[in-house]
């Protein structure tokens, strides 16, 4: 019965049911988009980690950031390799350069530097020349994302870094730099000289272990033969570099404070529509009490059409979320929304709705029945 009546009491004010259907799907379409925006922006501080194919890093003591590295001697890859369980180790370079544009500007990259024919951190998703684009000469893979930035570089195009010959050999889709700064995949030699570097120091190891072999036994023993290193799991660096972006930046309060921000606008929305819907029938709520309906009765009908706007809502404000990150998530801006997000929205939003419908209950509560008979 409270159904019933809740529907058909909503039903019979469609632009105050529609004012509270609005509140709903915007805080369900805010929470959900700009927590996958987060998520996404996120996702690329470690995604050279993610996507490295790499069970093990090991950098310089204390390393907080894969694009932040402080660089270590190249030699002691050998002590990593003769660690019982280590089936394959390769150096890695990063540096920070520039590279040349066709108008005379310059451009800011990070230049990676891999061992030819290297499997671990090399540039996947190849969508533009050979997949071998580095054994070419002077060759480099830059991400098709950044074309603009880099004003639109074609393959077999000649550029410089950091005043050095280089040579667009291929293009990779979707590794984009945290610091909006391009990614320029290179050789390990190459490297360094593009970036002046020291040809004696490494800026990580990759590590990949041997299957069935524990990878905490293997960083322990790796920190224990080089003292002056860190050596974490892929997905505890991974978790490092996100950690350092969120407690050095502003990113977590300002996100957090626009998704809070909409809760609380689809809390007002929704409390002022029904608020307004019980002050256009208190009488018919005075009738209910005046006919014997108890105080449980009333905050059943009022918690009623508050679900049922809250639940009409959230399923058209998750249909929106999808087709929504569906036309604008891009490599540049991914709105990565995780599963878990939508069941939260979804409770959050409900469990605000049920809140709001404590305000009309107020009003309710406070009606005299003896004034319909008076009436």
């Amino acid at each position: 019965m409270f159904w019933n009546i809740a529907l058909r009491t909503l039903l019979s004010d469609r632009g105050k049911l529609l004012a509270g259907l609005v509140g709903v799907i915007f805080s369900v379409v805010l929470v959900n988009i700009q927590g996958g925006l987060f998520f996404g922006l996120l996702h690329k501080a470690s995604l050279l980690v993610d996507h490295s194919n790499a069970d093990i890093w090991v950098g310089h003591r204390g390393m907080h950031n894969v694009d932040f590295p402080h660089h270590i001697p190249e030699h002691w890859i050998h002590r990593v390799r003769s660690i019982p369980g280590v089936a394959q180790a390769e150096p890695m370079r990063i540096y920070f350069s520039e590279m040349s544009l066709p108008n005379g500007d310059f451009e800011g990259v990070m230049v990676v530097g891999l061992k030819e024919g290297a499997s671990l951190g090399r540039a996947y998703k190849i969508t533009e020349g050979p997949e071998d684009g580095l054994s070419y000469t002077d060759g480099v893979v830059v991400d098709q994302c950044d074309d603009q930035k880099l004003s639109y570089p074609e393959i077999g195009e000649t550029r410089e870094i950091g005043g050095r010959r280089v040579q667009i050999a291929a293009k990779c889709y979707g590794i984009l730099s945290f610091l909006v700064t391009p990614y320029v995949f290179t050789t390990y030699d190459r490297a360094v000289d593009i970036a002046d570097g020291d040809p004696s120091m490494a800026s990580y190891f990759l590590i990949r272990v041997a299957p069935g072999i524990d990878r905490e036994s293997v960083c322990e023993e790796i920190r224990r033969r080089l003292g002056d290193v860190t050596a974490m799991t892929s997905e505890d660096y991974a978790a490092t570099s996100v950690k350092f972006w969120m407690t050095r930046t502003g990113i977590g309060l300002s996100f957090g404070a626009a998704t809070a921000l909409g809760l609380l606008v689809g809390l007002v929305m929704v409390g002022q529509t029904l608020y307004a819907m019980v002050l256009d029938r208190i009488s018919e709520f005075a009738t209910l009490k005046a006919m014997g309906s108890t105080e449980r009765e009333i905050v059943l009908l009022l918690t009623a059409q508050s679900a049922l706007v809250a639940v009409v809502g959230i399923c058209i404000g998750l249909v929106l979320t999808f087709v929504i990150q569906a036309i604008l998530s891009t490599p540049r801006a991914a709105i990565d929304i995780p599963v878990f997000l939508y069941f939260t929205s979804a409770a959050l939003v409900l469990s605000i709705c049920l809140f709001a419908s404590t305000l009309p209950y107020l009003r309710v509560r406070s009606v005299d029945p003896h004034s319909v008979l008076q009436g």
